[in-house]
């Protein structure tokens, strides 16, 4: 079998741990390898720095043991602390323990100088271990900045750790006109350009420096050997305490302004950097979140529904009893929160998808239907058109008695619903038992960090699903401040936003999640033409100025 099908190395038979060393890549959670995502779920233990944790840590098992790193640093040996414990300490006691253990780090292994100390640890002291390689930062985040290392004439590429390295190494790289790749801060990297200058590179030479690489916090400057200090400066981004932030610098041609502006993929995303608030259930936003990452955008979720039981669970209970003894021809899922309470029901009285036999099962959309999928039950009806009650009723049969043995539809929804499906159906000749399967209440507020950023413009957009959901949000954390962008769903939503004071944005031209963030990813594509069109720096809504809006947008 080969090791990359298995779901983690076989335990040694006298019951010693594993340890696998395992590159995290250098920020962004998708470039970790098959390989890796296997190895974590697999582990018992997980020890990793808190950044390189945010990235691997949805992987791993639940109950994955975390125990938390602390720098051993000569201060604290001096002071005789005995409670701190280095990585190579809490790597060996697990392992010894018969853990499986996982050891992440940024970017590649091999290149992370503790990692190798660790191996030989676990060497000396018999513990079996293996490496899984992971993106090394120097060549991930160039390739997400825009900066080829590479061309057709093959240029040679050298690596440089500024912190460690030698004269002869700057010298080696001064007197050549290969790529230079360099690993520094943004306080230091002026100081690095500096070294190569005197070594010989000449001040006009091209030079890109990317900081936060690969993350939607990614932002890259272009200059040369001897403006980089003045570039910086002018950016207002140096001084700055955040100045020991690592970069990404890299020297040579390939990293000349003109054809970085052609290849920087994901810097020119329609909403890279956007914060995004999502104010949606957890479970409702997950898709639409990811939708959104794809953009290039920070989506925040803040649920502002609960869901909870009906005040009076008897309706239901008969309603479930019914659609197992025969007494309905269809059930009508308008929602997936539906779909979530008829489950929790079959489940209390110890039923499964094998109940829904016999029945015609209709799902209002397509997450509806996924829902249910997931189930185990695949929908007979799922609207051609628009998504919603009235597209449902589109393609609702009417009420045939020749073909039709039952007449009754068993539709449970939420206590909020609107009548109009129950009076399409019964227009169609159907009976219909409606029965509140969930009550929709107002969510906590959330946090007032949270909270101060909504009112003070901290967010670049807000997506609107529904009305409610403007109420709510609003309820509980106030008005989004005048520069953010409000993208609603439909007109009712839109006109719900008004009458709170908003001023809508943009307008999905469908009422579907994916539809509206499709319209808001080209909202800001659009922004960022018209900006670079006019010669402006590309900026997001959060960092303009209240004034002038952009009218409401469809597409």
């Amino acid at each position: 079998m080969s090791p990359t099908t298995s779901n983690h190395p076989p335990l040694p038979a006298h019951g010693q741990g594993h340890v696998t060393f395992l590159g995290a890549g250098p920020g962004d959670p998708g470039l970790l390898t098959l390989r890796a995502v296997e190895a974590l779920a697999g582990a018992d233990v997980l020890i990793a720095e808190p950044h390189v944790l945010d990235v691997v840590r949805g992987h791993a098992r639940a109950s994955v043991s975390t125990p938390e790193l602390t720098v051993v640093d000569d201060a604290s040996t001096s002071a005789g602390i005995p409670v701190l414990r280095d990585a190579a300490n809490l790597v060996m006691e697990a392992a010894r323990g018969g853990k499986r253990v996982v050891r992440a780090v940024t970017g590649d292994p091999g290149l992370d100088n503790d990692a190798g100390q660790e191996m030989l640890a676990c060497a000396a002291a018999g513990i079996p271990f293996e490496v899984v390689p992971g993106v090394a930062a120097a060549v991930g985040v160039p390739a997400y900045a825009g900066v080829p290392l590479r061309d057709e004439h093959g240029t040679d590429v050298r690596f440089i750790d500024a912190r460690t390295a030698s004269d002869r190494c700057w010298t080696e790289v001064g007197a050549s006109d290969g790529t230079a790749v360099v690993s520094t801060t943004l306080e230091t990297v002026a100081a690095a350009a500096g070294e190569l200058v005197a070594a010989g590179r000449k001040p006009d030479t091209p030079l890109t420096v990317t900081v936060a690489g690969t993350t939607t916090r990614q932002r890259t400057w272009t200059a040369t050997l001897g403006t980089i200090a003045q570039t910086l400066k002018q950016a207002k981004v140096l001084p700055s305490p955040e100045g020991q932030q690592p970069v990404i610098a890299v020297v040579g041609e390939r990293s000349a302004a003109a054809q970085r502006d052609q290849l920087a993929w994901f810097e020119s995303k329609p909403l890279f950097g956007w914060k995004v608030l999502v104010p949606r259930t957890k479970e409702q936003a997950a898709s639409l979140s990811d939708q959104l990452r794809s953009y290039g955008a920070v989506p925040h979720e803040v649920p502002t529904i609960a869901v909870e039981p009906p005040r009076t669970p008897q309706q239901m209970e008969r309603a479930v009893k019914g659609l197992v003894t025969g007494r309905y021809e269809w059930i009508a899922f308008t929602s997936v929160n539906a779909v979530k309470a008829v489950r929790e029901k079959f489940e209390e009285y110890g039923l499964d998808a094998r109940a829904f036999a016999g029945i015609k099962v209709a799902a209002v959309g397509e997450q509806t239907a996924a829902a249910l999928v997931d189930f185990g039950v695949k929908p007979d009806l799922v609207p051609s058109g628009e998504q919603s009650a009235a597209g449902l009723l589109e393609d609702w049969p009417p009420y045939d008695p020749v073909f039709d043995p039952i007449d009754r539809v068993f539709l449970p929804r939420a206590d909020i619903a609107t009548e109009t499906l129950v009076a399409g159906l019964i227009e169609l000749g159907w009976e219909v038992d409606d029965v509140t399967a969930y009550r929709t209440v107002r969510a906590s507020p959330p946090p007032a960090e949270t909270r101060e950023a909504i009112k003070g413009g901290g967010f670049d957009a807000v997506l609107f699903t529904s009305s409610s959901t403007v109420r709510n949000l609003v309820g509980i954390a106030g008005k989004p401040h005048n520069v953010t962008v409000i993208a609603c769903i439909g007109p009712a939503t839109a006109k719900t936003a008004e009458e709170h004071g908003l001023r809508v944005d943009v307008l999905s031209p469908e009422p579907s999640v994916h539809r509206l963030a499709e319209a808001l990813a080209d909202f800001g594509a659009a922004r960022r033409a018209a900006a670079i069109e006019a010669g402006e720096h590309v900026t997001r809504p959060s960092e303009r100025r209240p004034g002038g809006r952009r009218r409401r947008t469809t597409t």
